[in-house]
Parts: C-alpha cells; sequence; structure tokens
C-alpha cells in the first residue's frame, strides 16, 4: 500500500509540474501582416496620402506590369496593329502590425478606387518574421 501511495504521489507532483510550467509560459502571438496592393499609376499620389492620413508612411513602391478584368488594349503602330496584354500598375508593399491592416487597406482603397475596372486588387498575406539590418530587431519592433 506504501508503494501504490508513493507513486500516486510520485504522479500527482509530476502533473502539478507540468500544469506549472505551462502556467509559467505565457506565449503572446502578435501577428504581422504585409499587404500588397496593385493600382493604377496615376492614383499612387492619392493613395499615398491617404496613406499618410492613416498614419502609415513606411512602404514599398515598385512599377510593374500585369493585367487582369482589363485584358489590356490594341494599337495601331505604323499601320501594325499590336495588341498590349501588359498594363502598367504600381505595386505597393507594406508591412504593419496586426492593428494597422484595417486602416492601411481603407486608405489604400479611398486613395485608389474610381469605380471602374482596373481600380486594382489588395493582398493581405501572414508574414512570418521581421528583422531590421541595422539593429538586428526582430518581429513587431522591427517594422516600427
Amino acid at each position: 500500500m506504501g508503494r501504490l501511495r508513493d507513486q500516486f504521489r510520485l504522479t500527482i507532483y509530476v502533473i502539478e509540474t507540468m500544469l506549472h510550467s505551462v502556467n509559467c509560459v505565457v506565449i503572446e502571438e502578435v501577428i504581422m501582416k504585409l499587404i500588397i496592393a496593385m493600382i493604377q499609376p496615376h492614383k499612387l499620389p492619392d493613395v499615398k496620402k491617404a496613406l499618410f492620413e492613416a498614419d502609415v508612411h513606411k512602404m514599398t513602391v515598385s512599377n510593374v506590369l500585369g493585367c487582369g478584368q482589363q485584358k489590356g488594349f490594341t494599337e495601331t503602330y505604323r499601320g501594325v496593329i499590336h495588341e498590349v496584354n501588359l498594363l502598367k500598375k504600381i505595386q505597393l508593399e507594406i508591412a504593419v502590425n496586426e492593428e494597422f491592416v484595417e486602416p492601411t487597406v481603407a486608405a489604400i482603397i479611398k486613395g485608389a478606387k474610381t469605380g471602374k475596372i482596373g481600380d486594382g486588387k489588395i493582398f493581405v498575406l501572414n508574414m512570418a518574421d521581421c528583422i531590421r539590418i541595422r539593429t538586428g530587431e526582430k518581429g513587431i519592433n522591427a517594422i516600427g
């Protein structure tokens, strides 16, 4: 009977230790997102203005080619018809912490929307990590 009691006490001790360990480890997951927006080139100043008003100042801007519902257009050059399938677009890449996702998306829509085909698209992706090269900071602190 004494041996069974000792095994029982050992089992209780192990369980209590495991529960204590679980309670001591607090995992706080802060989600970072990468927002990629494709917009019309002439709407870039309006989108930048709307982003600045939403307190979003850090972004990467690239000239890209693409097509969506617009499907391109045809033009005549020296009597030859050319079909232009890829149209000039602007790609914005903005890394934000979770609380800035909705204001950033709303600002992009506010600046880019005309109500016509070709206004663009916004993609919101999970971002695993971010590292600031200068300081070595990681995660939400590196995004700023």
